[in-house]
């Protein structure tokens, strides 16, 4: 079923192209040409406003397309997820910040031997 926007969308749209194309065979100077095809397409906006108004029951799409009790535990879930997460790499985080601090005492302790040992 088609929403109530796309119908407003496509029917400006078709306002538009329907007042250029009047307009262009009708009149010569820009001003006209903007002026006309503006009022066009606002006939064209207002008239589906009209139509969707009296004609097409605005509840029944809005009651089928968002479900509260749905996405708030979509959300929950995707929130204790990303917690978890976040916690297992804050541990990796700090191992790996331990064997970055291991490593460059091993490098030094490595460059005093060396060190030492051309002194000798």
């Amino acid at each position: 079923m088609i929403s109530p926007k796309n119908y407003i969308y496509f029917f400006t749209v078709c306002g538009f192209f329907i007042g250029l194309i009047f307009t262009v065979l009708n009149f010569s100077t820009p001003e006209d040409i903007v002026i006309y095809t503006a009022e066009i397409t606002l006939f064209f906006y207002l008239l589906i406003h009209v139509v969707i108004m009296n004609f097409v029951d605005v509840k029944r799409f809005g009651g089928n397309s968002f479900n509260k009790e749905e996405y708030e535990e979509i959300s929950d879930y995707f929130i204790s997820e990303l917690d978890g997460r976040e916690k297992r790499i804050d541990v990796l985080l700090l191992e790996v910040e331990k064997m970055n601090i291991k490593h460059q005492l091993e490098i030094k302790n490595e460059k005093e031997q060396v060190g030492n040992g051309k002194a000798a």
